[in-house]
């Protein structure tokens, strides 16, 4: 109204353009929510595009001469350029194995990058500009009341799940058994009391959520649905799922996802799910570490070397010995993301490793970027731009839209964010708990049994099924592989058996591999070829 636009639709991509039309490059700072677009400009001759702050939805481009391809599916770019997409590429592939998932701006092809989140970008003439207008600060403020924090933080969530509930189709929720999901859930529900609720476990005894989330939606009252997923429709999946993810992440918590998005898609168009909180809010345990560690920052860096060379002599499962070691490694070596999958030392298996290659790579420029701020921000920070991008979303946007199935996140809102960012050290981490203001904040929102409850998720018995039910599929997966140029199958196979025999538990870098050589075969040799199933649309709208 400001600008005297007017809509002939209800749509937001028409939203989009007339923003672009009133206030050029610049419209991205008026933007709310999820937005991966590109404009044609016919007066100027160029394209303009940008991703929104987190990188919920993806963009991929594709550089070939003067030729820019950009898609929101690689496999689009991977058709239009054929063998011009170029080799595996080496760099990618190692932070792959560390992270267990592509650092953006990569990918698995050396001829495919990704846009990366908070980014704008040009295109004239064939040549491609980015440019970043998100820059994630954090003007903490230790002065405000707790309980005007505590409100306002409750204030901004429930905004924010009001304007994600404006739909003309169904909304449901995820709920697993944490606070994030069930505060979403139940903010919804004062929008919508029809709301539907979706929940998926496994019959393993310890991996399963399904009865604190049945008592979650009970509580709430809102309508449950579950969804019981076993071994072999896990293994089944695997392949198809690795196809809809274009580059591979090795996250278990994939697989049932996709289930339940394929069981929500029979009952709505649109889901909320609770990602994002964790990192805006200082949900994983790890941000405790630093609380731990405060005593050898006070230590000279030479005292602390001498520490952590004591801590290698001592025998393992002495207690105090890892604390010790990571003590005495600095923030910037000892942090850098939510997984941790092989060190640079452990990649021996790989037939080629490039040693100027290093995890340090990811996460160089931005502690460089959040110097000056305390080690727990920085994490965050840190998790900001690479766990959070480069798994969470991932997952969450793939699967989800592998299922014709639109999954809105309303913890990643930048209003949110901007609340959040105040927050004091101690209002986020505690040697108790972690997401402390946040908890505080949602205490008469969410079911007092699931107030400090530690959060599973979607948890997955990936350990015992790779020793068990799942282990002549992983064998067979290694040995059928023809990415024996890649990797020593052989060390493969020796890992697998270790894993097996026990107690020593290798699940997750077992799984790290199966996945790699999964992607591999789907999009190198071409030797795998999942059934695209028909899609399932909705009976209830």
């Amino acid at each position: 109204a400001e600008y005297g636009a007017s809509f002939a639709t209800e749509g937001d991509t028409e939203v989009v353009v007339a923003a672009y039309r009133y206030l050029g490059e610049e419209c991205v700072r008026e933007l709310r929510g999820m937005f991966a677009f590109v404009i044609w400009d016919r007066q100027e001759r160029r394209a303009f595009g940008a991703r929104d702050h987190f990188g919920i939805k993806p963009l991929y481009v594709a550089v070939d001469g003067t030729d820019v391809y950009l898609g929101s599916e690689k496999k689009s770019l991977l058709a239009l350029l054929g063998e011009r997409a170029g080799e595996v590429d080496q760099r990618s592939l190692q932070h792959y194995l560390t992270l267990q998932y592509v650092p953006e701006p990569g990918s698995l092809h050396t001829g495919v990058r990704r846009i990366e989140s908070g980014t704008t970008f040009t295109v004239v003439d064939g040549v491609l500009h980015t440019r970043r207008y998100f820059h994630p600060t954090f003007p903490i403020r230790a002065d405000v009341d707790k309980r005007r924090r505590y409100r306002q933080i409750q204030d901004v969530l429930r905004d924010s799940v009001r304007v994600h509930m404006r739909a003309d189709v169904t909304v449901g929720a995820f709920l697993s058994g944490g606070i994030d999901s069930t505060a979403i859930a139940a903010l919804a529900k004062l929008e919508n009391p029809d709301l539907l609720t979706f929940t998926v476990g496994f019959e393993r005894t310890g991996f399963s959520e399904i009865d604190v989330a049945a008592e979650s939606a009970a509580a709430i009252g809102v309508q449950h649905i579950t969804r019981v997923v076993t071994p072999q429709e896990y293994m089944d999946a695997v392949p198809l799922i690795v196809w809809y993810l274009d580059d591979p992440v090795a996250d278990p918590a994939l697989v049932p996802l996709w289930f339940i998005a394929r069981e929500a898609r029979k009952h709505v168009k649109v889901v909320l799910s609770g990602e994002g909180a964790d990192e805006l809010f200082g949900g994983y345990n790890i941000y405790r570490e630093p609380l731990s560690l405060r005593p050898f920052e006070k230590l000279p860096a030479g005292v602390r070397r001498l520490l952590g060379t004591a801590s290698r002599r001592l025998p393992d499962g002495v207690r105090g010995k890892d604390l010790l070691r990571r003590g005495s490694i600095p923030l910037e070596r000892r942090y850098y993301g939510n997984a941790r999958i092989f060190r640079d030392d452990e990649l021996g298996f790989l037939r080629r490793r490039d040693p100027d290659v290093s995890y340090l790579d990811v996460t160089r420029d931005l502690y460089a970027d959040n110097a000056g701020y305390d080690a727990v921000t920085r994490m965050q920070h840190i998790d900001l731009f690479t766990w959070l991008r480069g798994d969470i979303l991932v997952k969450a946007d793939k699967m989800t839209m592998a299922n014709s199935l639109e999954l809105r996140v309303p913890f990643l809102d930048k209003e949110v964010f901007a609340v959040a960012s105040t927050l004091p050290v101690s209002e986020r981490v505690t040697r108790e708990t972690t997401k402390y203001a946040l908890r505080q904040a949602l205490r008469d929102v969410v079911p007092a049994h699931i107030f400090d409850r530690r959060k599973l998720g979607f948890p997955v018995p990936i350990r015992h099924w790779l020793a068990e039910e799942m282990y002549d599929w992983a064998r067979a997966i290694i040995t059928e592989s023809g990415a024996g140029h890649l990797v020593d199958k052989a060390d493969l196979l020796q890992m697998l058996e270790t894993h097996r025999r026990g107690p020593l538990d290798l699940s997750r870098k077992i799984w790290t591999v199966l996945i790699l050589l999964i992607w591999h075969g789907i999009f190198v040799e071409q030797r795998i070829q999942p059934e695209i199933p028909e899609p399932v649309y909705p009976v209830r709208l």
